[in-house]
């Protein structure tokens, strides 16, 4: 079963059982997968899945750190539980160590010394740890090791 499928099956599920908050935000990401997959003009791939969530975990976090700013605290609480439905379909995210492990060897690998070589030690390293870290964080790490 692919984890679009998954999704759909949840989907399902959630409308049987009267989740709507569920049911809500696994519609809207299956109408961003779709959108996708029409921008694409193919299936995802469960990898190219990913991205899509990971990308909407990101935008949904980003409205409720606004909202928090904005003194909606309410608001930010509700944007935070669509996040985490959403998570559940992301892989365990890696701890910093084995981010920065990974971040090593890439180095490694590459024969990268300067800050000039970070675009292709950045792209390996998403490659590697697709939708189980950050970029911000990845970005950060490399910089550091790269300095």
């Amino acid at each position: 079963m692919t984890l679009k499928q998954k999704i759909q099956e949840d989907m399902k599920q959630a409308l049987k059982s009267g989740d709507k908050k569920t049911l809500k935000v696994l519609r809207f990401l299956l109408s961003q997968i779709k959108n996708a997959e029409i921008d694409k003009g193919a299936e995802l791939t469960d990898e190219e899945v990913l991205k899509v969530i990971s990308k909407e975990v990101r935008k949904i976090e980003e409205a409720a750190a606004e909202f928090k700013a904005g003194g909606n605290e309410s608001r930010a609480n509700e944007e935070l539980e669509e996040a985490e439905i959403l998570k559940k379909y992301l892989p365990e995210p890696l701890s910093v160590k084995e981010l920065e492990k990974i971040i090593e060897d890439t180095i490694a690998e590459l024969g990268a010394s300067s800050l000039k070589e970070m675009g292709a030690v950045m792209k390996s390293v998403l490659t590697k740890v697709a939708g189980r870290a950050d970029g911000r964080t990845v970005n950060e790490l490399v910089r550091k090791k790269l300095s």
